[in-house]
């Protein structure tokens, strides 16, 4: 097939003679651009063509060059073959049916053929479907001829975007009948800024009633828009079709419920609530599910039911948990799970002979003749160093963390181990008479109250508990849902105890009720000891994983005065000497530091005492109840006597193997009577 830039003619320009046949196509020799035979004959000739005959040896053809420069058509030969418009091929030269566009009128000069440019007009220009269309198949329907490579023309290209931009609608040239159609398809209204359109509105069906509901829908949806047939029939104005024309051409058709209309508190758009209503799910919508999918979910449902895995809701407090914990939550024992979650059921067990003896008294009364010592008394009596071991206290299946002494008279001794267990134990029978268990983990701390009938437990599953000594009843259970790593009662109020907790806060407890009267949250790690200080307990010293010492005026909130020192290491015990004029504290570079209880707390620099390893450990530290004395245990297992005024050691002994001598306390009416505990799970008594 050639194709080029003139048109056809019944006439030939050629400078053949008569007696040759006439061609029927010359489209690269003779055409001439300013020729007027048009004009002159009256226009292009309306016969027939002929079959193309060939062309004599003395016209040259064109050039390859010009041919391969020509773009080929992307339409089918065997289609358009179909169609009628190709007569025939001889030769390589194809012979094509053209007709003016102005049938009307076809002596009319001002029409002129279109220039020939690619596939586009390689058909009827009256065949208003599109290229596309005319390449399938009309009888088997396949596309498999089609030329995947196929050149487009360009101006065919900008008309057919027009199209698709303008819609169907208007007068204009571009949107005169000819809309972009999808591949696959035949028929279809392109209608601006309506979404899902087809969808939504599938095509009417032959009865007149459907026909007329779905074009009332359409125009309470589109307004005036895609409503061309109606107008068509009525004669309009010139306002009229002025007004239709420059909506077709502008480049964007608003709904008439838009901002142009409203403002900017404009109601949701025709195009927003259909994309409202598409984001629902077909079981929000209330379509009803199919059987098959309804039983699934149901099995499904039953099974999370079964496995436990069901939750309603998300679960705030454990979300806040997990950012509080969030940087050393490797450390730290599981979260608790669920907003309000229970402890386990605390049991206890007596191992004594009777809870009487003859004379009705409780198996927790001293002995005859045993009087009470107070805390800080210092001229009672006087102390000495130990000499060995006499007594093996074993009952926890694993280590022992810490042992409290009854207050004043010494004669229990109160243990809490990593078993998760509490034990009270006979110091003058030597033997355990009665276990507390409550806590699914290690147990932290235990102290006693000021008169000893009630003991608080600290453990590691984040609950404590209030403890009867007597009968092993608990009192109360209380959380915060942190880990709590010491715990002492107020001296002035056996009902108020005060708790160390993992995010770097202490808070007091109100046993009574439960609540929380106080938080003390200045600290910028955990804290590891709380120490009452001068009279009565006006004042609590603390101290913390952040190498600081704070100080505390009772239920304030604020620290009133900071200890802290770029040589400092962390201390996670403090004891109060006995003089309660200094403070010994455990320093993690193996050293026992002295401070000034006054109001200076000043670093007493000449008073230290070495000797001892305790890196890593929160090793406790007993003062003799006569001040002179101080001993402490070591990671080694070692236990260690020290000279308070010379701060010259005295004494080491191996006290326990597997694991550090934790724990230490000094019998208060005993004078050389000291309890050691640590992690292989004895106590030892050493006199």
């Amino acid at each position: 097939t050639i194709i080029g830039h003139g048109r056809l003619s019944s006439q030939s320009h050629s400078p053949i003679d008569d007696e040759t046949p006439p061609p029927t196509m010359d489209l690269l020799q003779g055409y001439n651009s300013s020729s007027c035979d048009d004009d002159d004959n009256g226009g292009p000739s309306s016969a027939p063509l002929q079959q193309p005959t060939p062309l004599p040896p003395t016209l040259r053809r064109p050039p390859p060059g010009a041919l391969n420069a020509a773009p080929r058509p992307s339409v089918p030969v065997a289609v358009l073959r179909s169609k009628g418009v190709l007569l025939g091929t001889n030769g390589g030269m194809t012979a094509m049916a053209l007709t003016n566009n102005n049938n009307n009128d076809p002596s009319s000069s001002s029409s002129l053929h279109t220039a020939i440019q690619g596939p586009a007009l390689l058909c009827d220009p009256n065949d208003k479907t599109t290229s596309f269309v005319r390449s399938i198949d009309p009888k088997t329907g396949s596309t498999a001829k089609m030329e995947a490579n196929a050149a487009v023309d360009e101006y065919m290209f900008s008309r057919n975007r027009n199209a698709f931009q303008r819609g169907s609608g208007g007068s204009s040239a571009a949107g005169s009948g000819e809309v972009a159609l999808a591949p696959g398809e035949t028929v279809r209204e392109i209608v601006r800024n309506d979404y899902g359109y087809d969808r939504r509105f599938p095509p009417p069906d032959t009865s007149a009633e459907d026909a007329k509901q779905s074009s009332l829908v359409r125009k309470r949806l589109l307004g005036d828009i895609g409503d061309d047939d109606n107008n068509n029939n009525t004669k309009q104005s010139r306002k009229q079709r002025r007004k239709q024309t420059n909506t077709s051409e502008r480049s964007l058709v608003h709904n008439s419920d838009d901002e142009l209309t409203f403002g900017i508190w404009a109601p949701p758009s025709t195009t927003e609530r259909l994309l409202q209503q598409d984001s629902l799910t077909a079981l929000e919508s209330g379509v009803e599910l199919d059987p098959r999918i309804a039983k699934e979910r149901a099995y499904l449902a039953e099974r999370d039911r079964q496995r436990g895995l069901l939750q309603e809701g998300d679960n705030e407090k454990e979300k806040f948990d997990r950012m509080v914990e969030r940087k050393m939550a490797h450390l730290l024992p599981p979260r608790m799970e669920g907003e309000n979650p229970q402890a386990v059921e605390a049991t206890t067990t007596f191992h004594g002979g009777e809870l009487v003896d003859y004379r009705g008294r409780s198996w927790m009364e001293p002995p005859s003749g045993v009087k009470g010592v107070d805390l800080y008394d210092m001229d009672d009596h006087a102390c000495y160093v130990p000499k060995k071991c006499v007594a093996r206290f074993s009952g926890h299946k694993k280590g022992v963390h810490r042992i409290r002494l009854f207050p004043r008279t010494g004669h229990l001794l109160l243990s809490c181990g990593l078993d998760g267990e509490c034990k009270v134990w006979s110091v003058e029978q030597k033997k355990v008479m009665r276990t507390y268990c409550g806590h699914t983990a290690a147990v932290r701390d235990v102290q006693f109250n000021n008169d000893g009938s009630r003991f608080v437990s600290a453990s590691f599953d984040r609950y404590l508990r209030v403890w009867d000594t007597e009968s092993g009843e608990v009192v109360g259970t209380y959380t915060n849902r942190r880990v709590p790593y010491v715990v002492k009662f107020y001296p002035n109020d056996d009902n108020i105890f005060v708790v160390g907790c993992s995010d770097n806060k202490i808070v007091a407890y109100d046993s009574t009720t439960g609540e929380i009267t106080q938080e003390y949250d200045h600290h910028l790690a955990p804290v590891n000891t709380i120490t009452f200080v001068e009279d009565n307990g006006t004042k609590m010293v603390t101290s913390s994983d952040d190498k600081k010492v704070l100080v505390w005026e009772w239920d304030i909130g604020v620290p009133i005065k900071y200890i802290s020192d770029p040589t400092m290491h962390s201390m996670p015990v403090i004891t109060m000497h006995p003089s309660e004029k200094y403070l010994l504290a455990q320093s993690l570079d193996n050293r026992i530091v002295v401070y000034q209880a006054g109001d200076r707390y000043a670093l007493q620099r000449k008073k230290k005492f070495e000797g001892h390893n305790v890196a890593g450990y929160a090793c406790d530290i007993a003062c003799s109840p006569d001040g002179r004395f101080v001993c402490c245990g070591d990671s080694d297992g070692k236990l260690f006597f020290w000279d308070f005024k010379k701060t010259k050691m005295l004494q080491k002994f191996k006290a326990h193997d597997k694991g550090p001598s934790i724990g230490a306390v000094w019998h208060p009416v005993d004078p050389s009577v000291v309890f050691t505990c640590g992690w292989d799970g004895v106590i030892k008594m050493w006199e």
